[in-house]
């Protein structure tokens, strides 16, 4: 398995997909893309198929998080759209997640990838701790998530990049560890906490990394893709 660079598609509409998806053409290689809340919740499934359909992997970022029935029931329904990679919140438990994992199981020849979010990588320890009352640190959490995760079967999490070597530690190598948080050195970090660059989140051991703000708001979007490729992936 490669490394991979995910762009967030986190625009409002069809059209500015679009838009900014044309000012890629040329590059290395086809990218991989996310589709969040904004964007599924703005254009329906449409959009997943019309993307889908240009060449585009696709992580289809929705972020499931109910009782183990009705995850079950979406993950059904979601999976007929065959995005590569979707994902659940770990908090939801173990039975929640074995929930999106049967489903697929279910309807799928081909299954996509299926990963957990431990922590929003907009959550400091201080915001952990005050306003969830979960009194372990960032870190413990996060691999105790990831640990429940690899027990309900699936393939990997969400985390942010310093988290990364202590879940390939103790889940191995294998386990996915996809990354959001990612900013350039001279960039603005925005609403992130725990964030680094593409090049360390390569040595941190990072299988992909998810960029958003760096690529979709630069005055030339290719160029910025192409130094993350060049950063992560080492091309």
């Amino acid at each position: 398995m490669g490394k991979d660079v995910i762009i967030a598609l986190d625009f409002p509409s069809c059209s500015d997909t679009l838009a900014f998806l044309n000012k890629l053409r040329g590059a290395s290689r086809k990218p991989f893309v996310k589709i969040g809340m904004e964007l599924f919740y703005s254009e329906g499934p449409d959009i997943v198929r019309k993307i889908k359909e240009s060449g585009h992997k696709i992580f289809l970022d929705l972020k499931l998080h109910d009782i183990p029935n009705t995850v079950y029931s979406s993950v059904r329904s979601l999976s007929q759209l065959q995005p590569d990679m979707l994902n659940v919140h770990a908090s939801g438990s173990i039975d929640m997640m074995k929930a999106a994992v049967d489903a697929l199981n279910s309807e799928c020849e081909v299954k996509p990838l299926v990963i957990a979010v431990t922590l929003l990588t907009s959550l400091s320890a201080q915001k952990l701790n005050d306003e969830l009352l979960i009194t372990s640190s960032v870190e413990d959490t996060v691999v105790h998530y990831a640990e429940n995760a690899k027990k309900a079967g699936l393939n990997g999490v969400v985390c942010s990049p310093l988290e990364v070597g202590k879940i390939h530690e103790r889940l191995g190598a294998d386990f996915l560890t996809v990354t959001p948080g990612i900013r350039f050195s001279d960039g603005n970090v925005g609403d992130q906490v725990r964030v680094t660059t593409p090049e360390r989140a390569k040595e941190l051991g990072s299988d992909y990394i998810v960029v958003g703000r760096p690529i979709t708001r630069a005055e030339n979007p290719l160029e910025v893709y192409e130094r993350c490729i060049n950063e992560f992936c080492g091309e």
